[in-house]
């Protein structure tokens, strides 16, 4: 493998995200394809870092710094594709919230960052995000996928309020639904009628990708 993509591959791992963004303006600079950069530099390397993180090598610290390492490399590569006529498959368009009541960030941010770089576009509504707000921005981007955090049990119950909104505006069969947060269960998710449980961001990736039948990074 050339150096320069071993290197990319070394940055990401480490999550050094501006060490990683100089890295792939050089390889582009020196002749690489985007498309050879993202495939034999920075599928492997982010594959690599959730397998570590799936084992317990690494932890949640070490999967943020490496996504939004991943975040920064696409930033590079993404025009230089779209002028190139080289843009990935998107995915799918996703909808993710932390549920009315509940301010956590940490999680739902990452998971979001996850699934942009899988190929979703990603609208992340913040925390706080009411039952009517979540539908209304179902209808408006036509997303095929929406994810509602909740931190307190409190609040799980805002998720359930959530689909029965979608239900009632005759839109829940156009987007799968997947739950997550600390107190959540996978009983709880069948119980108020989700699509999907996931107890973390590789979690949610893996189930995003198996409801929608899409190819992903990881």
């Amino acid at each position: 493998m050339d150096e320069i993509l071993q290197k990319i591959i070394s940055a990401l791992d480490e999550g050094e995200d501006e060490q990683i963004s100089l890295l792939v303006r050089q390889a582009l600079a020196i002749g690489f394809e985007p498309m050879t950069i993202l495939e034999n530099a920075l599928v492997p390397a982010m594959t690599r870092v959730g397998e570590k993180f799936a084992c317990g090598e690494y932890f949640l610290p070490n999967l943020i710094v490496s996504a939004e390492a991943m975040k920064q490399a696409m930033f590079v590569l993404e025009p230089v594709m779209r002028q190139r006529q080289q843009m990935l498959k998107r995915a799918g368009v996703a909808v993710i919230g932390t549920v009315q009541g509940d301010i956590h960030e940490i999680g739902k941010t990452l998971v979001g960052t996850m699934l942009s770089v899988n190929g979703f576009e990603v609208h992340d509504l913040g925390v706080d995000v009411t039952p009517e707000k979540f539908v209304s921005a179902v209808a408006e981007t036509g997303a095929n996928l929406l994810g509602l955090s909740a931190l307190l049990t409190t609040t799980m119950t805002v998720q359930r309020d959530v689909i029965q909104k979608l239900e009632d505006a005759g839109i829940r069969e156009q987007v799968k639904v997947i739950v997550g947060g600390a107190p959540v269960t996978r009983a709880w998710a069948d119980e108020i009628g989700a699509d999907g449980y996931a107890e973390d961001a590789i979690g949610a990736v893996e189930i995003a990708r198996r409801l929608l039948d899409v190819e992903g990074i990881i």
